[in-house]
């Protein structure tokens, strides 16, 4: 990894940490065609599209319910045990995130209340390339359900060595959590396949379209995502996976070279960030990334990772900089490996997940800590937040004026319409008033 030392240099607290590059306005004009396909070919275009990229034509485009169960009954039992207490504190997490009904009375006569209206359908990206996430499936699906969502689909794509079927694990993980609708597509063409539905060639409705796709995936998903919204909400746009890790001179060097390592594990153009006061313990990471990496099983990936100019050691004066620094980054997930590790955490503004302290790795987050790891990527933590309940509830107002709270406050609606230049605005109250 490289060191980049910015200790008594004036521009430390504007250093910026470099990122992957994510050309998703290049991946357009690649996904468009796809997208087009699906919209007019429906499933036969879905089945001809997966054997053409994931060499495979699955036997169903939706899992039969028989499968999944099947698949839940052979998972090994220690995974189903994990992914049970995993979905447990999920829910926990989770069912504190409702949002209440409130109503406010404006004057006498005049309330206006907030409701909290789920989205009535939802497409779920579950990825399954490089590597595949049964975890997603349920980090994507636990808060849908706690916030009433009706209908839930979820997509992934089909595996070779599953016979044309999603990975297993992960139809184990959609059985487990009870989601019935399960279709073996990957890529843009999953999108494309909420975004418009699916029809066979008879006509028959063999998918819905949905209100909304959330989830993560690649850069083609993540376009695909883009080229489509406003046709369907969209939760974010998945950037390239990063931790960054504040630490101080009472880090555990080990530790913090684990976590790196765990990050770059995901992607080559995954992001492991350290910035630290201590050159001390800098060199301390270098030296422990270096021999843990080569006993790890993707060291090849890792190596590739870490060596990419979107992961670095960064030395800085002091904390204060150093969390100036990691504000800038707003990185997906933050680590604090510092004295006083609570009140530091704090004083963050910018980041998706903070992990506080020694004992709560990102891994924790990925698994079982109970939080979301569906994330805001690529700086996006400055204004987004992570996969929630709220993601899938729309705010709406109930507004009920009688007719003396109407008359209180006509004047001042008529006067602001006349001032826009629209005089029909004012008159749709007067009326209301005239003999």
């Amino acid at each position: 990894m490289q060191i980049i030392d910015t200790r008594g240099t004036s521009s430390a607290a504007g250093f910026t940490i470099p990122r992957a590059e994510l050309d998703i306005e290049a991946a357009l004009p690649k996904i468009r065609p796809i997208i087009e396909e699906v919209r007019t070919g429906g499933v036969e275009a879905l089945l001809n599209i997966s054997e053409r990229f994931d060499g495979v034509r699955p036997p169903h485009l939706r899992v039969p319910r028989a499968e999944m169960r099947r698949c839940l009954d052979e998972l090994d039992p220690r995974i189903r045990t994990a992914l049970t207490e995993s979905i447990r504190r999920a829910r926990l997490v989770h069912q504190d995130q409702q949002r209440q009904e409130h109503t406010t009375q404006v004057d006498t006569g005049a309330t206006v209340t907030e409701r909290w209206l789920p989205v009535d359908r939802v497409g779920l990206y579950v990825p399954g390339g490089r590597a595949v996430y049964p975890s997603s499936v349920v980090m994507n699906v636990v808060p849908a359900q706690e916030a009433g969502v009706r209908s839930l689909a979820i997509a992934s794509p089909p595996q070779r060595d599953n016979g044309g079927l999603p990975n297993a694990t992960i139809l184990a993980a959609a059985e487990l959590l009870g989601v019935e609708e399960v279709y073996a597509v990957g890529g843009a063409q999953a999108v494309a396949m909420f975004a418009f539905g699916a029809r066979d060639a008879q006509g028959r409705e063999e998918c819905a379209k949905v209100d909304m796709v959330t989830g993560p995936g690649n850069i083609y998903v993540a376009a695909a995502k883009r080229a489509l919204k406003g046709v369907i909400g969209i939760d974010s746009e998945a950037g390239p996976t990063e931790v960054a890790i504040l630490a101080d001179e009472t880090a555990d060097a080990r530790w913090v070279a684990a976590d790196l390592i765990s990050q770059a594990e995901h992607d080559v153009i995954a992001a492991s960030v350290l910035v630290t006061t201590s050159a001390d313990l800098a060199q301390a990471v270098t030296a422990a990334v270096e021999d843990q990496t080569a006993a790890t099983k993707h060291t090849a990936r890792i190596n590739e990772a870490l060596a990419g100019p979107q992961s670095a050691i960064v030395i800085v004066e002091d904390l204060d900089t150093g969390l100036k620094i990691v504000d800038q980054y707003a990185a997906e997930h933050l680590e604090i490996h510092t004295a006083d590790a609570v009140n530091v955490a704090r004083r963050v503004r910018n980041a998706g997940a903070i992990f506080v302290g020694p004992h709560a790795p990102v891994s924790l987050g990925d698994y079982c800590a109970g939080s979301n790891h569906v994330l805001p990527t690529g700086g996006c933590a400055c204004h987004s937040s992570g996969l929630s309940v709220q993601t899938f509830l729309r705010g709406v107002h109930l507004i009920e004026y009688d007719r003396d709270a109407l008359s209180k406050v006509a004047e001042h609606v008529i006067t602001l319409a006349n001032a826009e230049d629209l005089p029909a605005h004012g008159q749709a109250v007067a009326v209301r008033f005239a003999g």
